[in-house]
């Protein structure tokens, strides 16, 4: 290897910064496929580093417990969930439009694999506090975005005073009911159904 060779290797990036970012993520799928296969209750940590293709070691390289992986699963599944609905937002629709069709995108997201919804939404409930706080930091961030759209988005219906964050947090309250609701009848597959029903409260704390 020639010196010129070696300073090339020098500036190239280093392998093994991008490793650790693919393990978590081989990791955070393994659990998903995982709990899509035995739920979680029946999912061990074998089951979830055999689906990752990866070593016990490694999984404790990221996780403590079963718990904190799910927890993790559940935050990234969330954010991919709120990319959606952020996505979805175009000024060039009507108002009204544009939260038909932002709701519908989103409940379709969450439709995709009814198993793992019913884990992340059911599950991380049982998890005591980290799991709590863990959803309500989603909460948060989703009422965070409600706020944005609803007193900042140009297209929104104007109002005398901003919508307030507690009004935004009943909302997400509201509908995640409604989606917890759907799972436990079984309705994963359908929660486009609650579009109407999203809609409504919506237009409830837009309109003065």
């Amino acid at each position: 290897m020639t010196v010129a060779s070696r300073e090339q290797q020098k500036e190239q990036p280093r392998e093994p910064q991008a490793v650790p970012h693919t393990h978590r993520h081989r990791l955070l799928e393994g659990m998903a496929h995982a709990v899509a296969i035995k739920g979680y209750a029946a999912t061990t940590i074998a089951d979830i580093v055999r689906e990752a293709a990866v070593s016990r070691r490694t999984f404790y390289e990221y996780f403590s417990t079963k718990g904190d992986c799910l927890i993790a699963l559940y935050t990234a599944a969330s954010h991919n969930a709120l990319d959606v609905l952020r996505n979805a937002i175009d000024p060039s629709h009507d108002w009204h439009e544009q939260v038909e069709i932002a709701m519908k995108a989103y409940f379709d997201c969450l439709a995709q694999n009814p198993v793992l919804m019913r884990t992340l939404f059911i599950e991380i409930l049982g998890l005591g506090p980290d799991g709590l706080a863990a959803r309500r930091r989603v909460n948060e961030e989703i009422a965070d975005f409600m706020l944005k759209v609803i007193n900042a988005h140009a297209s929104a219906p104007q109002r005398r005073e901003p919508l307030s964050a507690e009004m935004a947090m009943a909302v997400v309250g509201g509908i995640n009911e409604l989606i917890l609701q759907a799972i436990e009848q079984d309705r994963v597959a359908d929660l486009r159904k609650l579009t109407a029903s999203a809609i409504q409260l919506i237009n409830a704390v837009t309109r003065e």
